[in-house]
């Protein structure tokens, strides 16, 4: 599956870039796609709600750069690479974008890596995990600003070590994201001293896990791994608890899980699960006030994916300012040599993959009675040191990482 992917999305790109200049035709207005799921999976981590945290960006960074005015536009790609890389190319080679902004779902980051490679455009990755985006895949173009899979299951690492010589059992989506999260996983848990003993395919989109998650009951596993995410996961993890899977000896491990799906599926089923984010809404006063902005407009607080769509596109634009130029090659080494301070990352930078390095934060769901009211769901429990959220240089595939 993993193979005829990749090949659906080489033959994707190419037809693109048959067609496709690969330089910038300079333009009375500097243009900022959006693309992500606006209906689907994804759609309350991402969605509707990082078109306005990019908006908001702009707003803060005063409406124009290089004097000219900055203009947002948004596309619903509904998790499909047919549907999204037709409406990147439009955007790269009609209507004058200059960068992509969260690029979500990981075939579609992967193959949208691929295109700004040729077409030299900035990609500000921020709702996909799939770290081979600045591993394998690196580009100079491609900048991956809040949590991969390698951040999130290293960052687990305690967590998915217990308990010690555990045996573990995945149900895993039956995608790129879902075979890269459930690869990533299993490495620390194997390096850890346990063992995955079984794994089970649900289909993309798929709402009834019961004979999933009951062929892994079956398998007396002590972990049961959830390699999916958004809506599938919450739907998941509330059958789970139907089946009294939670309460039992074996423990549900939800690898990928995010704010939203908290509240989704409420404290009483989640309390105790970990998380690992770049951002909280509750962390500070400084989250608490972009949030507080963010809520008024939206109508509930921040996602770190939205609040990461803020920082990039910040970031990008003050680069862009610096550079006096939008040359995706000024543009790019300018936000490399820039360091990143804002509400939620302080003394980042971004590494010559395309990473953003910083420190990380380890999160476990309250209870019910911990709570002091609607979306007050959180505890940070660990500060995650940023030599820990990357991929060593020493490991790493991307050629841009080698010393020159």
């Amino acid at each position: 599956m993993f193979t005829r992917a990749l090949r659906t999305i080489a033959a994707l790109v190419l037809a693109a870039a048959l067609h496709a200049p690969t330089a910038r035709a300079a333009g009375d207005v500097v243009k900022l796609g959006v693309i992500n799921d606006q209906s689907g999976l994804a759609a309350d981590t991402s969605g509707a709600g990082s078109v306005e945290a990019t908006r908001m960006a702009v707003e803060d960074f005063g409406g124009k750069v290089l004097g000219k005015p900055i203009e947002v536009l948004s596309a619903d790609h509904q998790n499909r690479t047919d549907i999204a890389m037709p409406i990147i190319g439009r955007w790269l080679d009609q209507e004058g974008v200059d960068a992509l902004v969260d690029v979500s779902f990981t075939g579609i980051s992967l193959a949208t890596q691929e295109m700004i490679r040729t077409k030299k455009r900035i990609a500000l990755f921020n709702g996909t995990i799939s770290s081979d985006l600045t591993n394998k895949a690196c580009s100079p173009y491609g900048i991956h600003w809040t949590v991969d899979s390698y951040a999130i299951t290293h960052g687990l690492g305690d967590a998915l070590s217990k308990p010690a010589g555990a045996t573990w059992f995945f149900i895993t989506q039956d995608s790129l994201f879902g075979a890269q999260l459930q690869q990533e996983t299993a490495r620390v848990i194997e390096a850890n001293g346990g063992k995955v003993i079984g794994t089970v395919k649900t289909p993309l989109g798929e709402t009834d896990f019961a004979q999933y998650l009951l062929q892994a009951q079956a398998s007396g596993a002590n972990v049961i791994a959830l390699a999916t995410a958004g809506t599938e996961l919450i739907n998941e993890l509330k059958q789970a608890s139907e089946f009294h899977m939670n309460a039992g000896k074996q423990r549900i491990a939800p690898i990928s899980l995010q704010e939203p799906d908290v509240h989704s599926i409420g404290l009483p089923i989640i309390q105790g699960a970990y998380l690992v984010l770049a951002f909280n809404w509750n962390q500070n006063d400084e989250t608490r006030a972009f949030s507080k902005r963010f809520w008024a407009r939206v109508g509930h607080p921040p996602t770190q994916i939205q609040a990461g769509n803020y920082g990039a596109v910040m970031h990008y634009l003050k680069a862009v300012q610096a550079a006096g130029t939008l040359d995706a090659d000024a543009v790019a080494a300018k936000m490399k040599a820039m360091p990143i301070n804002d509400f939620m990352t302080k003394d980042g930078h971004i590494r010559a993959d395309g990473r953003v390095e910083r420190e990380l934060y380890l999160f476990q769901a309250k209870s019910p009675a911990e709570s002091q009211g609607p979306w007050d769901e959180l505890r940070q429990i660990a500060v995650i040191p940023r030599e820990k959220t990357v991929r060593p240089a020493a490991e790493s595939e991307c050629p841009l990482m080698r010393p020159r």
